[in-house]
């Protein structure tokens, strides 16, 4: 399949749109798909009781692909020096430790998944509300990721378009789009269906732990296409997972650095996973001949928040 223009990835802003399908305040977007229907198939996947994360574990030491900064964990309270004499406060029988963590998850490093509050068009967020309504007081007033305070529990998919390619991991700025898809749903026996959460596996975990960490803003990294958002949509996916920051980089689009995010979230309402570490996944399903599984994800409540460190989990 030729990659669409620019031109016809911005008709998709149109023609993909969610806006008012779920009615003028709706806030959950694509999740809507995920109905108590959906929920009890998911629940019925799980046989034999495996829970894998689908995370990277989160570093404070610095590393080429932390975009935004090194998170941040500074030890309030700590087991040092507990039997010391000269000890300012006496610790008695029972201490305790604590410690306050601050980071920027949005970025190439941290599993997590982007709110619909999160990327803007034409000062638009999903459903037609203003940009405006993220402020630096407050956050994110409208579309936070509290709209998630129950959770997401649905049927999940990994599709192992590296596998089916026959490569270790696609390279940098490989678009995944219908034609890539289906091949590894093929290969695998398996089909994504309306209310499904769709998670993409390019290879680049695997990547990451042979070759290192890369400063990915240079390197780049494969991703999904463009092309795929309208199988996406036509498939009715109500969030989808990458080993990558989601979007090919680098970008086959001029003025539009990362369509995924942008028509995805803003005009579908589709929500997204970014940086998964899909290889223990993949390993598991092919251990249990398996592509499809409960999949769970519960981000944290914060208020005003544009999303949330993640760690999704591929219950089988």
């Amino acid at each position: 399949m030729t990659a669409p223009t620019e031109a016809e990835v911005l008709t998709y802003f149109q023609t993909l749109s969610n806006w008012g399908r779920w009615g003028a305040d709706d806030e959950l977007g694509t999740l809507n798909l995920v109905t108590p229907a959906k929920r009890k198939q998911a629940a019925a996947l799980v046989r034999e009781g495996i829970s894998v994360s689908c995370a990277w574990d989160i570093e404070n030491t610095l590393q080429p692909d932390q975009m935004l900064g090194t998170p941040q964990r500074l030890m309030v309270a700590t087991g040092e020096g507990l039997a010391d004499p000269d000890r300012p406060t006496a610790a008695g029988r029972m201490a305790g430790a604590m410690e306050f963590i601050g980071l920027v998850y949005h970025g190439y490093s941290v599993t997590h998944v982007d709110g619909l509050s999160h990327i803007f068009w034409d000062g638009k967020m999903y459903n037609g509300t203003p940009a405006s309504r993220v402020t630096a007081a407050q956050g994110a007033t409208k579309k936070a990721i509290t709209t998630l305070r129950d959770g997401v529990m649905t049927r999940g998919v990994v599709l192992d378009v590296a596998a089916a390619a026959g490569v270790d991991w696609l390279e940098p700025g490989v678009a995944v789009g219908p034609e890539m898809l289906e091949a590894a749903e093929a290969r695998q026996g398996v089909t994504v269906e309306e209310g499904d959460v769709v998670l993409l596996r390019t290879g680049y975990g695997r990547r990451k732990r042979e070759r290192g960490r890369e400063h990915l803003g240079k390197v780049g990294f494969p991703g999904w296409g463009a092309e795929a958002l309208p199988w996406l949509h036509k498939r009715g996916a109500a969030m989808i997972g990458c080993d990558t920051a989601q979007d090919a980089s680098p970008s086959a689009y001029a003025g539009l650095g990362i369509p995924v995010h942008a028509v995805g979230i803003t005009a579908m309402g589709l929500w997204l996973i970014d940086n998964c570490d899909l290889e223990n996944v993949v390993a598991t399903a092919e251990r249990l001949k398996r592509w499809e599984f409960q999949f769970v994800l519960a981000p944290l409540r914060v208020i005003g928040g544009t999303g949330s460190p993640a760690n999704p989990l591929a219950i089988f």
